[in-house]
């Protein structure tokens, strides 16, 4: 038996902060009103936490996750991540109706048309990068940031869980603004392991692959489709909640030892060494 202290957020013995609870948690997920996001705020609440569901423009979208979410407790908030005032009343709304945060789920992500290097137009190209930055990599580093100084006041440790994405290894040609932000995610979330784990604060990220979201579903008609399935060997893409089980796997108390691990979530569709 280890004689170390028990650290907070641990499941060692002492008189230290109660453990990290399994169940009953408080949760805040990003850009949950619909696809992952959504899927993510269900696989929560199935499990007996509470979720704050936030939504960025799509209101009546995340009106329709709230009112899909098994259990009581829950609530909706609205906020333009660009906007950093904004996202800090999140997070603080967020702990006000939920009594605290545990949980962060990093999900609320930028969509952006197609814009290869070669033919992109420069006043598009800049306005496609600032979108993405804001978005996929600011508001991700501001929301971990807010939440983990909430854990750390709690006391009681926690869990943030980015999702970023395949495409943050193998390239995104015709989107490489949305690559280089999910790689910085997936930097970013290690960064914070290692500087949140002496608060019992562990940070993961999942890197999926093509999921099938309303957002993309015309891309899985016809030819196009035929090829997006067979990019991996089982000759599909992802459910969303493949990847909201992934997510909630390392929010749980026995992931802990996880922490820093990028965890691909592709059918195999793509192996990095």
């Amino acid at each position: 038996m280890s004689d170390r202290p028990a650290q907070p957020g641990t499941d060692g013995a002492g008189a230290g902060p109660a453990p990290f609870p399994a169940t009953g948690r408080r949760v805040l997920v990003s850009g949950a009103s619909r696809g992952v996001g959504r899927a993510i705020a269900r696989a929560f609440a199935a499990n007996g936490d509470r979720v704050a569901v936030h939504y960025g423009s799509r209101r009546d979208e995340a009106e329709a996750t709230l009112a899909a979410l098994d259990g009581t407790g829950h609530v909706l908030l609205g906020a333009d991540l660009t906007d950093a005032a904004r996202t800090a009343r999140l997070a603080e709304a967020a702990a006000e109706a939920l009594g605290g945060i545990d949980v962060l789920v990093n999900n609320a992500a930028a969509a952006a048309p197609a814009h290869p290097p070669a033919d992109t137009p420069y006043e598009e190209w800049t306005a496609v990068w600032q979108r993405q930055v804001s978005v996929n990599l600011l508001a991700t580093a501001n929301l971990s940031r807010l939440a983990a100084r909430h854990m750390i006041d709690q006391g009681t440790g926690g869990r943030i869980v980015n999702v970023g994405s395949r495409g943050a290894f193998r390239g995104e040609p015709d989107h490489p603004a949305y690559g280089a932000t999910k790689a910085a995610v997936h930097a970013l979330g290690q960064s914070l392991a290692v500087a949140l784990a002496p608060h019992g604060i562990a940070v993961t990220s999942v890197a999926p692959g093509f999921i099938d979201t309303d957002r993309v579903a015309h891309r899985l008609d016809g030819a196009e489709g035929e090829a997006i399935r067979g990019q991996s060997p089982f000759g599909r893409v992802a459910d969303p909640d493949e990847v909201a089980a992934a997510v909630l796997w390392l929010a749980s108390p026995r992931a802990q030892w996880s922490s820093g691990a990028v965890l691909d979530l592709n059918g195999a569709s793509y192996l990095r060494t």
